[in-house]
């Protein structure tokens, strides 16, 4: 499972934008690693530098010296629609008679390729096969008819899916968030400007203020010289679709989504799984990076309440949070594995644990998914050899049962072990001791949302879109094109 992009905008007052937007980047890199770009607008004309890459390795001194202006938009991208090359990499750029647009999207389509048709039958030429490119498309025909605000509406009349977007329309900078909110997106208060961002720890890294989320269905117009902003509610559904798998997985822990610091949403989460499933074992561990903050949660609670439910005696610590395993930061994603032998020494080129927190010892040790189930089969394997009596796995979050459509680079279902496997199946297969998932109640109880307004395609099989082939969890259809674009209602 990898990350979905990050998008972010920025105007300011007389200030370039090129290197806030940089250091944005910077700490968005964690949504994306395959490329990164910058468009600014300097009141004449557009400026542009994207490539393959990491943010550190894409720009220089010369390329942020390049990009002029006060105002502009940034994109880093892990690739979930459309190929794995730089006619895909964002922001996409388009010139036409009404001026110049720029475009990052977090996010994915569903119809984006009975859009391309329509608009390619009509003499649209692309140059990707991303969903991206069909939005820019879309969006410079309805500017050759329309205001931007009614350009916009007609766009996301006609667009289904999820998508965040932060787009530059010559040296105006808005942002668009899906009329379910699937993708998060926020607002905030720099010294000299406003800032659109996937993620508040950009804002953050800008010393800036956090506003509030972008609304489901809302356009985010920020004004020029990055004197405040304009909002624009174009859609509103009864319900959203936030995603729950950015508080469990994706976002920074020191990130506020949605109003819920994503830190604390794992911690709680941990404590839920410590109510539903907890046992009693000598130590308790996460798996690093991802599983620290729920076995933290895990491990307050249990110092509370035993694994019954019973107060704790006051002689009684509970479980001893630990950490058993380091992680070797230096092995990236691209590490190359072409045997069978080499891929299974995977997890001890990651992962090695500290015998003495181990061995001889009782251990659960907490993570946030199990996909394939291959890292966990081998991480309860290389527990077992470093002298654990027993292993018991806790997951933070419900089993994946099904792909997701809406911007997770994620296994196909018949690649996902919780596909066709109960639980139990699943904990024979890793060889565990004892395996529990945390249950889809308690993530829409710690997210304080009903189950209706998250997403939750991935852990049900029921999805908020209307998706070929796939059950839907509410009264959704995708639009109509009919040919011809939809009109925008006054």
């Amino acid at each position: 499972m990898t990350e979905k992009c990050g998008v972010v905008g920025v105007s300011l007052d007389g200030r370039d934008a090129a290197r806030p937007l940089y250091y944005a980047l910077y700490a968005l890199q964690h949504r994306g690693q395959e490329s990164a770009g910058i468009i600014t607008h300097d009141g004449f004309q557009q400026h542009s530098h994207v490539e393959m890459g990491l943010v550190g390795d894409v720009f220089d001194e010369g390329d942020l010296d390049s990009l002029n202006g006060p105002a502009g938009i940034g994109h880093v991208r892990y690739p979930t629609a459309g190929s794995v090359d730089s006619s895909c990499a964002q922001p996409f750029s388009v010139s036409f008679k009404s001026g110049s647009l720029g475009l990052s999207h977090n996010g994915n389509l569903v119809n984006a390729d009975e859009i391309r048709e329509e608009l390619a039958a009509v003499g649209h030429a692309f140059t990707s096969d991303g969903d991206t490119e069909v939005i820019a498309h879309d969006l410079a025909r309805n500017l050759l008819e329309e205001d931007l605000v009614r350009a916009v509406k007609r766009t996301m009349g006609r667009i289904h899916g999820s998508y965040a977007l932060t787009i530059s329309h010559d040296d105006t900078v808005l942002g668009v968030r899906d009329p379910q909110g699937n993708r998060p997106l926020c607002i905030g208060k720099l010294e000299d400007g406003y800032i659109l961002a996937s993620e508040s720890a950009a804002i953050d890294t800008l010393d800036g203020e956090l506003v509030r989320d972008v609304r489901p269905g809302e356009l985010v117009v920020l004004q020029e010289n990055g004197t405040g902003f304009d909002s624009y509610q174009l859609v509103k559904n009864e319900n959203t679709a936030h995603c729950f798998f950015e508080h469990v997985y994706f976002a920074r822990p020191d990130s506020v989504i949605d109003e819920t610091l994503v830190y604390e949403a794992r911690r709680n989460l941990g404590r839920k799984l410590w109510e539903e499933s907890g046992v009693e074992t000598d130590v308790v561990m996460p798996v690093p990076d991802s599983g620290r903050a729920f076995a933290s949660g895990y491990a307050d609670a249990a110092t509370e309440t035993t694994a019954d439910g019973e107060p704790r005696a006051d002689d009684d610590d509970g479980v001893e949070f630990a950490e058993g395993l380091m992680k070797n930061r230096y092995v990236g994603r691209t590490f190359i594995m072409p045997t069978q032998d080499e891929r299974e020494r995977a997890v001890r080129l990651k992962l090695n644990p500290i015998k003495s927190t181990i061995e001889g010892k009782t251990v659960t040790v907490i993570d946030d998914s199990i996909v394939r189930g291959t890292t966990s089969t081998q991480l309860v394997q290389l527990l077992k050899d470093c002298g654990a009596e027993e292993v018991h796995v806790r997951i933070g979050a419900p089993e994946i049962v099904a792909p997701c459509y809406m911007g997770i680079d994620m296994a196909t279902r018949e690649e996902l072990i919780a596909s066709d496997k109960t639980t139990d199946e699943i904990r024979d297969e890793i060889a565990a001791d004892s395996l529990a998932y945390l249950s889809t109640d308690a993530v829409a109880k710690v997210l304080g949302k009903e189950r209706i307004d998250l997403c939750l395609g991935c852990v049900t099989g029921e999805y908020p879109y209307d998706i070929d082939g796939e059950d839907t969890d509410r009264d959704v259809t995708r639009p109509d094109l009919g040919g011809q674009p939809v009109q925008a209602n006054d």
